[in-house]
C-alpha cells in the first residue's frame, strides 16, 4: 500500500481548523481534521452539479455563471465542458492556498482549466459577491463546504438560510438557476428554497460516475414573483 503524502496545509480564515492536502500516488486528498472533504478518485457528482445547470440554461447568449469554491475544479471543469465559448465563468474560493494547490502542486488534475480564457477566479467570499449582485448571473453552483449541513467555515451556513438564499435569487436573472451540491439529502432546505420562491428540483447522484456515496443535487429556478 503506498502510505499518504501531506502536500500542504491551509488554516481556514475564521481559525476554526486546517485543511490538509495530501497525496497517494495520483490520488489527492482534502481533509478537515478526520473528514475527507474531497477526493480525485471521486468527481461525479460535482460534474452532475455543473452538468444539470447547465442544462437549465442551455440556449442562453454568453451566460454568466458564479461558482462557489474552487475544491479540485470538479465543477469548473464540468461547466467549462458544458458551457459555450461565450461563457464567462467566476470561481470564489475564500482559502487562497487552494487557489495556490490548484495551479501548483494539483496542477495536474486541473489540466489547465484554470487558464481556460472564459474563466475568472476571485479570492473572496462567494456569499459576498452574491450579495453584492442583482440579476447578474445566469446560474449560480454552490460547492461550498460539505452542502447545507457544513463543516468548515462557520459563516457558509449563511449561504444556505432564508437571507442567503433570498440573496442569490436577488442574484439570479429571470430564470436563472441557483445549483447546490450535498453530501446528504436535507427536507429542512428544499422547504426554505421553496420559502424563498424557487422551483426546486432535488437530484440524487453518485459521487463517483455510477458508483461511490450517493449524494445530492438542488437545482432551483428563479420564478418570477406572482403577479407578474
Amino acid at each position: 500500500m503506498i502510505p499518504w503524502e501531506h502536500l500542504g496545509t491551509a488554516r481556514l480564515p475564521d481559525g476554526s481548523g486546517e485543511l490538509r492536502l495530501k497525496r497517494r500516488g495520483t490520488e489527492y486528498s482534502i481533509m478537515l481534521g478526520a473528514n475527507e472533504l474531497m477526493n480525485s478518485r471521486f468527481s461525479g457528482s460535482e460534474e452532475a452539479l455543473a452538468r444539470l445547470a447547465a442544462g437549465r440554461i442551455a440556449g442562453r447568449a454568453r451566460p454568466r455563471v458564479l461558482v462557489g469554491g474552487l475544491g479540485m475544479g470538479f465543477t469548473l471543469r464540468a461547466a467549462l465542458a458544458a458551457l459555450g465559448g461565450d461563457a464567462r465563468i467566476e470561481v470564489a474560493e475564500l482559502v487562497p492556498e487552494v487557489v495556490a494547490w490548484a495551479r501548483g502542486t494539483m496542477a495536474e488534475i486541473f489540466a489547465g482549466c484554470l487558464d481556460d480564457p472564459r474563466v475568472a477566479i476571485i479570492e473572496a467570499d462567494v456569499g459576498a459577491l452574491i450579495k453584492a449582485a442583482s440579476a447578474a448571473y445566469d446560474a449560480i453552483l454552490l460547492d461550498v463546504d460539505n452542502g447545507p449541513d457544513g463543516l468548515t467555515v462557520a459563516a457558509n451556513d449563511r449561504l444556505y438560510d432564508h437571507g442567503g438564499l433570498a440573496a442569490a435569487r436577488r442574484a439570479l436573472k429571470p430564470g436563472g438557476v441557483l445549483g447546490v451540491w450535498s453530501q446528504g439529502p436535507d427536507a429542512d432546505f428544499t422547504r426554505r428554497l421553496r420559502d424563498c420562491g424557487f422551483m426546486v428540483e432535488e437530484v440524487k447522484t453518485r459521487a463517483g460516475r455510477g458508483r461511490g456515496a450517493r449524494h445530492v443535487v438542488w437545482l432551483a429556478a428563479n420564478a418570477p414573483a406572482k403577479g407578474r
